[in-house]
C-alpha cells in the first residue's frame, strides 16, 4: 500500500468510525429508553400486574433528543478542545517540550534522531515533548504532519540504543504519514462523547440530596444513566481497540521498510518486555490516548479484549519470524554520541536528473537512503545555524536571513525594516547570522526551514501576526516576489497557520478535471521556472500535459502571479488523495524535461509538495564534493 492509497483507507476508516459512532449512540438510546421504561411502569406495581404497561412517545422523543445532543455536543466540545493538533495532547500528558538538549546526550539522540526522520520523509520536523514517566513508551499526535508532535517518555530516551530509538520514531513517523493521528483524534471526541451520560449520572449521585420518593428516584436515574454510560464506554474502548491493532502492524512495516533494520524496532520491542515496568505509564490521561502509544500504555482487566497493540510477541515474530521467545532485560552500552554515522558526509550537486516513478514511490514511503541522506544534510549545515533553529528568538532570525535580497540596496531597506518592527533579540540575532552568512549554501535553505519549524510553533499568536507581517515586508521589498521566497513564506505560512489558526484540508474535488484551471497556472509556472539547457516552456509544459492527461494550456507568463499560484495550490490541496500521484508526475515531468532539476526547482517541487500534503523526501542527491564545511 503506497501513501496515497493509505491516504484514501484513513478517509473510508474515518467514514467507517462514524458508522460505529451512530451505531454507539443508536444503541445508547436504545439502552436510555429502555431504563426510563422500566422505572416508569415500576412505579406502578398494579398496572404491571394487570400486564398494562405505560409508554409516551413524548418521553421517548425528549429522552432521544436529550441523548443525543449530549453526546453531540460532548464530542464536539472535545474535538475543539483539540483543534490546536498535537501540541494539546502532549501538554494533556504534562509533557515537557524539549527545546535544548543542553548537553544531555539522551535528549540530543531523541532530537538528531527525530530531524532526521523528519528531513528524510520530507515533513516538518514535529515538537519533541518529554514524558516523565519511567516507562518505555512513545506517541504521535495531531490533525497532520503540519501540526504533530511527538511525545517520548524518560524511560525510551534512557533505556533504548540509538537504532532501537530510531525504530521507535520510525514507527511513530508511520502514523504521521498515514493518516492514523487525524483519526486518533477523532476517537478521543467520540469516546469522550459516549462517556458524558456515565458523568452525567456520576454528578446526580454525587448531588442528590434529602429524602424520601424523590431522592429515592434521582438515585435511580443517575445509577442508571451510569450503567448505560459505562456500558457504552466499554464499547466504545472495544471499538478504539479493533480500529487501532492493525494499524500497528502496519507502522511496524512500514518502520521496518523505512529503516531497513528490522533488530532496531524489534530490540525496542523485546526490550520493553524484559523491562519489569514495561510500556504501562503511570498518568491519568494514559487511558484517553492509549491507542496513539508505541505499545500498550494501560492495562485493562479485559486485557485480550480491549487492548489497542497486539501482543508483544505477535508484533516481535511479525518483524523477526525466527524469534526465540526472548526478551532484553539490559541496554546493551554503546558509543557516548548522540550523532548516528556520517561516514562520507557529501556536499549537494547544482543539479541533478530525478526519476518520477521513484520520486512517488518515496513519498509518505521514505527508505534507509532517505535516512542516510537525511543525516548527510544536518552534517553539512553549520552548527550555529542548526543551534538558532532550536531557539526562538533565533529561529525567527534565520528565516529572516533565509528571505534577504541579494542587493545591497534591497537589503539595506529590509534590514531597516526589520531593525524598527521585530524583537530587538531577534535583530540582534540576525546580525550575528549574518556574519556567518558565508558559510550558507543555498541547498542548506529548506531543511534549516525544516528544523526551525518546531521552534517557530512556540510563539505566542502575537509574535506569530508580527513574524507573518514582517516575512511578508521583506519579500515586497524590492517589489518583486522570488520562487525561493514565495517558496519560503508558503511552507511557513501552511504549517503555523495549522496551529496558530487551526486550518485543515478537506477533500473537496474528485477529479483532476474539477480544478482544471488550477492545474493549468501551476504547469504555467514550472514549465517557466529555471530551464537550464534551452528547453523552452512550451515542450517543458507539454511533459507536464502528457502526464497529467488534461486538456490544459500554457499561460502567458505575464497573466502568471503568485496570488493566483497560492489560490491554485489552495484548491489541489484539496484533492482527493488518489488523484495527487497524477498530478505530483505532471509536476515533475515539467520541471525535468531539461533533464536537470535545478535547486529552485527542487525548492518548488517540495513546496508544492508540501502544499499538498505529500511529503517529499529531498530531491537533490549528494556528491562527493568539498564545497560544503561546517
Amino acid at each position: 500500500m503506497d501513501f496515497f492509497q493509505s491516504q484514501n483507507l484513513a478517509r473510508r476508516n474515518t467514514r467507517f468510525l462514524l458508522l460505529l459512532f451512530l451505531l454507539a449512540v443508536a444503541s445508547l438510546i436504545i439502552l436510555t429508553n429502555l431504563l426510563i421504561f422500566v422505572f416508569v411502569n415500576f412505579q406502578d406495581s398494579a398496572r404491571i400486574a394487570m400486564g398494562q404497561y405505560y409508554f409516551s412517545w413524548e418521553i421517548f422523543f425528549t429522552s432521544t433528543c436529550g441523548v443525543v445532543l449530549l453526546i453531540t455536543l460532548a464530542s464536539l466540545f472535545r474535538l475543539l478542545s483539540l483543534r490546536k493538533g498535537g501540541a494539546v495532547i502532549a501538554e494533556l500528558m504534562d509533557g515537557e517540550l524539549l527545546v535544548n538538549a543542553q548537553g544531555d546526550l539522551n535528549k540530543l539522540k531523541l532530537l538528531n534522531v527525530v530531524e532526521e526522520m523528519a528531513i528524510a520523509s520530507g515533513t516538518p520536523v514535529p515538537p519533541v515533548y518529554l514524558i516523565n514517566d519511567p516507562a518505555i513508551n512513545a506517541f504521535a499526535a495531531g490533525y497532520s504532519p503540519g501540526d504533530a508532535v511527538i511525545g517520548v517518555t524518560y524511560g525510551a530516551i534512557e533505556n533504548l540504543t540509538r537504532d532501537q530509538l530510531q525504530g521507535v520514531i520510525a514507527h511513530e513517523f508511520s502514523h504521521i504519514l498515514n493518516g492514523d493521528m487525524r483519526l486518533n483524534i477523532r476517537l478521543m471526541g467520540v469516546l469522550y462523547g459516549i462517556l458524558m451520560l456515565a458523568l452525567v449520572g456520576h454528578t446526580i449521585l454525587r448531588g442528590v440530596g434529602g429524602r424520601g420518593r424523590a431522592r429515592t428516584t434521582i438515585l435511580v436515574i443517575g445509577a442508571g444513566l451510569m450503567m448505560v454510560g459505562y456500558l457504552g464506554q466499554f464499547f466504545g474502548n472495544l471499538i478504539k481497540a479493533a480500529v487501532s491493532r492493525q494499524r500497528e502492524f502496519l507502522a511496524d512495516a512500514s518502520a521496518v521498510q523505512f529503516t531497513r533494520n528490522p533488530k532496531g524496532i524489534a530490540d525496542a520491542l523485546k526490550r520493553i518486555g524484559g523491562y519489569k515496568i514495561g510500556s504501562v505509564l503511570q498518568h491519568p490521561e494514559s487511558a484517553e490516548i492509549s491507542h496513539s502509544f508505541f505499545s500498550e500504555g494501560v492495562s485493562f482487566s479485559f486485557a485480550s479484549l480491549m487492548a489497542t497493540h497486539p501482543p508483544l510477541p505477535e508484533r516481535i515474530k511479525r518483524i523477526e519470524p525466527l524469534w526465540n521467545g526472548g526478551f532484553l532485560e539490559s541496554t546493551p552500552p554503546e558509543p557516548a554520541t548522540a550523532a548516528g554515522s556520517t561516514e562520507g558526509v557529501m556536499g549537494f550537486s547544482s543539479s541533478v536528473n530525478i526519476d518520477a516513478d521513484e520520486v512517488l514511490k518515496h513519498i509518505g514511503n521514505p527508505q534507509q537512503s532517505q535516512v542516510d541522506l537525511a543525516r548527510q544534510i544536518i552534517a553539512t549545515l553549520p552548527d550555529d545555524y542548526t543551534a538558532a533553529a532550536r531557539e526562538p528568538y533565533s529561529a525567527r532570525a534565520l528565516v529572516y536571513l533565509l528571505m534577504l535580497n541579494q542587493s545591497n540596496e534591497a537589503r539595506t531597506q529590509q534590514l531597516s525594516h526589520l531593525k524598527a518592527s521585530s524583537d530587538l533579540g531577534v535583530y540582534d540575532a540576525l546580525e550575528e547570522l549574518i556574519s556567518h552568512e558565508h558559510l550558507l549554501n543555498p541547498e542548506m535553505k529548506l531543511p534549516l526551514l525544516e528544523i526551525a519549524l518546531p521552534t517557530l510553533r512556540q510563539l505566542s499568536y502575537a509574535q506569530y501576526k508580527m513574524f507573518m507581517a514582517n516575512l511578508d515586508a521583506l519579500i515586497r521589498a524590492d517589489g518583486r516576489v522570488g520562487l525561493s521566497e514565495w517558496a519560503v513564506l508558503k511552507m511557513i505560512s501552511k504549517h503555523l497557520g495549522e496551529v496558530f489558526e487551526a486550518k485543515h484540508t478537506r477533500v473537496r474535488h474528485d477529479t483532476l478535471e474539477s480544478v482544471r484551471s488550477h492545474c493549468e497556472v501551476l504547469l504555467s509556472l514550472l514549465a517557466y521556472c529555471d530551464k537550464q539547457s534551452g528547453v523552452s516552456p512550451d515542450v517543458a509544459f507539454a511533459a507536464g500535459k502528457s502526464e497529467l492527461g488534461l486538456e490544459v494550456q500554457l499561460k502567458d507568463k505575464k497573466d502568471l502571479n503568485f496570488k493566483k499560484m497560492n489560490a491554485a495550490l489552495d484548491a489541489l490541496a484539496e484533492l482527493h488523495p488518489l488523484r495527487k500521484p497524477k498530478l505530483i508526475k505532471a509536476c515533475i515531468k515539467t520541471i525535468s524535461a531539461d533533464q536537470a532539476v535545478s535547486v529552485i526547482e527542487s525548492e518548488l517541487l517540495r513546496t508544492i509538495a508540501d502544499t499538498l500534503e505529500c511529503p517529499m523526501p529531498p530531491v537533490l542527491k549528494p556528491d562527493r564534493i568539498d564545497t560544503l564545511t561546517k
